[in-house]
């Protein structure tokens, strides 16, 4: 069993940034990889960025790439999302997740959901 916790969410001016963490505990496994995901009003859950946990690489949603960074500690029990020049289209519940599948950052691939921490990106 795996716990995910995120933080960081808060309200910004467009523009702005935020830094998003989430805290990994429990059980966890060989080869998991963690993502962030978004969720807008009204919207479907979107993957935002996925990181493996293995090799180090990353995947970025083309809405959000050179923007957003997803990073973690040596250890694997933080995975933190860096959120510069914020738009309002960006404001959404974030959530952390983990899978052992790699790839693309799709909602039936992850398990492990966190509770979710609200961004807000005014204009």
């Amino acid at each position: 069993q795996v716990q995910l916790v995120e933080s960081g969410g808060g309200s910004v001016q467009s523009g702005g940034s935020l830094t998003l963490s989430c805290a990994v505990s429990g059980h966890t496994y060989n080869g998991q990889h963690m993502a962030w995901f978004r969720q807008a009003p009204g919207k479907q859950r979107e993957g935002v960025a996925v990181i493996s946990t293995g090799r180090g690489s990353t995947f970025y949603a083309d809405s959000v790439k050179g923007r957003f960074t997803i990073s973690q500690d040596n250890a694997k029990t933080t995975v933190w999302l860096q959120m510069n020049s914020l738009k309002p289209d960006d404001t959404a519940m974030y959530y952390c997740a983990a899978t052992i599948i790699d790839g693309a950052p799709l909602v039936g691939r992850y398990k492990y959901w966190g509770q979710g921490t609200q961004v807000t990106v005014s204009s």
